[in-house]
């Protein structure tokens, strides 16, 4: 996660170790210096995403196909000057880096409801200034990539180690990312995404030798050095004491430098006169109040070495452990097949956060845009739960007397302090038969395998009975109306216009571009259509889970926001919906739409009667009036109030967005046959 400081210090005391360079001249002398190779970029994604989302809305729930759209053209750029591009996603949170990552989630819940403040009393998106990236965007980004043709790696640990040496043992002609540690590392050439002009493909080089020619220290210092300014493994709170030992007897003090810079120097400076062996390296192991680790210091330096590296700090008889070592018999799941395959499907990015909770029974999830003031949307982290302890029964194999491994969730939400993982108990979802074991899901084939499969995956979001119905659906929409009941049915405060705004989102997201959705404008910005969007994103990295999980019975590729979400869209559809617009204006005029829209909606209602769940309308007006006072102003909304919708008949769901369409019937509940039909959008 970098070394505080240590960026901006590069920038603003050794201007020379910032090189501007042309990575297309580069690219043409890496050819020449190596025919037999391509010259190659490996990018560290996670440090890159908020550079690469550029959409102007990002509170709304993600501008998915405009992403995508940006992604693909950032790509070609580079496929145009003849650089391959290799892309690194973090794949776990190691334990040595727990604290960090605990630390920064709660700072974003502090940044996230100011936000929501921000919204509540403007009613529109802060300025980029406040600007966090949408929900499950590092996610996402894995799959649009892999959708777009790149060679995307997720890592079995954290990811600037496997970056760094990637880099080094292919010759890459760079690491493209946004991280100081790249400037300790002893690798490829490290460029700046943040300096990066793609139009023209000029950036900044930080030059680590520069760097060190400045700090008066040798490539081999800067390890301890990262270490003594505090990083993921040595505490910064550690260390304040060394900090004035060092200003106190340092040459280079500077009133004009603010505090950590004139630090930076003093460390330089005290290090520099440190002789260069392991004994000083224990010698400083004393002077540090380590507390009980006396070894911190050891295995802060030894984290920067890769393969085949030795350092003057370490003795020479060690070797680097550094490479994931998880042996098969520490590992939660036994079975040597299911795990393997696991962990394959782990590094090329195909399945999600699978590999993690077979290995160490772990999981975890970052912050998400969610309103902690709204207590009648629960945070997302509950509202999945239920699914998730399905799919980790579906994962892990009972024990003796019956009883699963407890997973541990790392879940930021509301209330949850994070002092400790919560112990989660897996539960098995209501199969007729009990439920297929990973074998059968992941390796048998034939018709009655992919039955199992689809079923499975249906019963973790309690949807076992509504199979026929889902299947005759195109995937996206089967996918999408799977999470909209399970959500419906969990969350009890969401309405009829909540349904209605969401089924109108599906149907009229198809026919739109990039370009028109770019277009969209919103004259205000509704707090809860903003926590709702972030509710339902965070709801398809769960579908993605579950189709990891059963065998993958959905293409991946139909999971993925940009086929079923857009966050701009949902505002428009959801303010619509509240203020009781004409169903006419809800879909956009398109008459073919209107069947559709009755059946989506007739199905998840029908669902959730099943299971004793009344859909029931609250209209919120604008958010400053309510339902009554709406009709009141709105001519349209002008028909008899009914507090709940009652699905009327629908055969087999046939037609626009299902799959082999058949001629459509009667069209209930729109019109009388023979008239041309003027519909009006009734909350019923």
């Amino acid at each position: 996660m970098g070394i505080k400081g240590l960026q901006g210090f590069v920038a603003r005391v050794c201007p020379d170790a910032c090189r501007t360079v042309d990575l297309r001249e580069m690219a043409e002398k890496h050819r020449i210096d190596h025919p037999d190779v391509p010259p190659v970029i490996v990018v560290d994604a996670m440090s890159c995403v908020r550079y690469w989302y550029t959409p102007e809305s990002w509170v709304c729930g993600g501008q998915w196909r405009e992403y995508l759209a940006n992604l693909e053209d950032f790509i070609k750029v580079f496929m145009a000057a003849g650089i391959k591009l290799v892309f690194y996603f973090d794949g776990v949170v190691e334990e040595k880096k727990r604290d960090e990552w605990i630390k920064r989630r709660l700072q974003n819940n502090k940044e996230i409801a100011r936000i929501f403040h921000f919204i509540k009393t403007q009613r529109k998106q802060p300025g980029r200034g406040m600007f966090v990236v949408p929900s499950a965007l590092p996610t996402f980004t894995r799959f649009a990539l892999k959708s777009l043709g790149q060679k995307t790696v997720c890592t079995l640990q954290e990811a600037d180690f496997e970056v760094a040496m990637y880099g080094l043992q292919h010759n890459c002609m760079g690491i493209l990312g946004q991280d100081s540690d790249y400037l300790i590392y002893n690798t490829c050439p490290y460029f700046s995404i943040e300096k990066l002009h793609l139009d023209r493909l000029v950036t900044v080089m930080y030059s680590r030798e520069d760097l060190c020619h400045a700090l008066g220290l040798s490539l081999t210092h800067l390890p301890l050095f990262a270490c003594l300014l505090g990083n993921d493994v040595v505490p910064e709170s550690l260390l304040e004491g060394f900090w004035c030992k060092c200003l106190a007897t340092s040459p280079h003090k500077n009133n004009s430098y603010n505090r950590r810079t004139n630090i930076l120097l003093a460390v330089a400076n005290y290090i520099s006169k440190v002789p260069c062996s392991y004994s000083s390296l224990k010698d400083l192991e004393e002077i540090l109040p380590l507390g009980s680790d006396k070894t911190l210091l050891y295995r802060g330096v030894e984290s920067y070495l890769l393969p085949g590296q030795q350092s003057p700090w370490i003795p020479p008889n060690i070797t680097n452990c550094q490479m994931f070592s998880l042996q098969q018999q520490t590992a939660v799941c036994q079975d040597k097949e299911v795990f393997q395959l696991a962990k394959e499907q782990h590094i090329q990015s195909e399945n999600y956060t699978i590999f993690n909770i077979l290995s160490n029974g772990e999981i975890d999830c970052s912050n998400s845009l969610e309103d902690e003031c709204d207590r009648e949307i629960p945070g997302q982290a509950l509202i999945y739960r239920p699914a998730r302890q399905h799919i980790y029964s579906v994962l892990l194999e009972p024990g003796k007397g019956g009883a699963y491994p407890l997973v541990k969730e790392w879940f930021v939400y509301f209330g949850n302090p994070l002092q400790q993982p919560e112990l989660i108990q897996p539960v098995q979802p209501s199969i007729p038969g009990g439920t297929p074991n990973l074998k059968t899901l992941w390796f048998a084939k034939g018709p009655d395998v992919e039955k199992q499969r689809y079923s499975t995956f249906l019963a973790c979001f309690h949807l076992q009975d509504t199979m026929d119905e889902l299947q005759a659906l195109e995937a996206p929409v089967a996918a999408f109306c799977c999470l909209l009941a399970y959500l419906m049915m969990q969350v009890s405060s969401l309405s009829l216009e909540d349904l209605n705004a969401f089924v109108a989102l599906i149907l009229c997201l198809k026919a739109k571009s990039a370009a028109q959705l770019a277009g969209l404008q919103l004259a205000q910005v509704d707090s809860r259509a903003v926590h709702l969007g972030a509710v339902f994103v965070r709801g398809l990295t769960t579908l993605l889970m579950a189709n990891s999980a059963c065998g993958f019975p959905f293409r991946m590729d139909d999971l993925m926001p940009w086929e079923v979400f857009d966050g701009k869209l949902f505002q428009e559809k959801y303010q619509q919906s509240h203020r009781g617009c004409s169903l006419e204006e809800l879909l956009e005029s398109n008459e073919s739409l209107y069947t559709p829209f009755q059946n989506l909606k007739s199905l998840i209602c029908k669902v959730c009667m099943a299971k004793k769940r009344t859909i029931q309308s609250r209209p919120r007006g604008n958010g400053f009036i309510t339902g009554t006072q709406q009709r009141e102003f709105n001519p349209r909304f002008q028909q008899t109030h009914r507090s709940s919708f009652v699905p009327p008949y629908h055969n087999q769901m046939r037609g626009f967005l299902w799959r082999n369409p058949q001629p459509q019937g009667r069209e209930y509940g729109l019109g009388y046959p023979g008239r041309r039909r003027r519909f009006h959008f009734v909350p019923q």
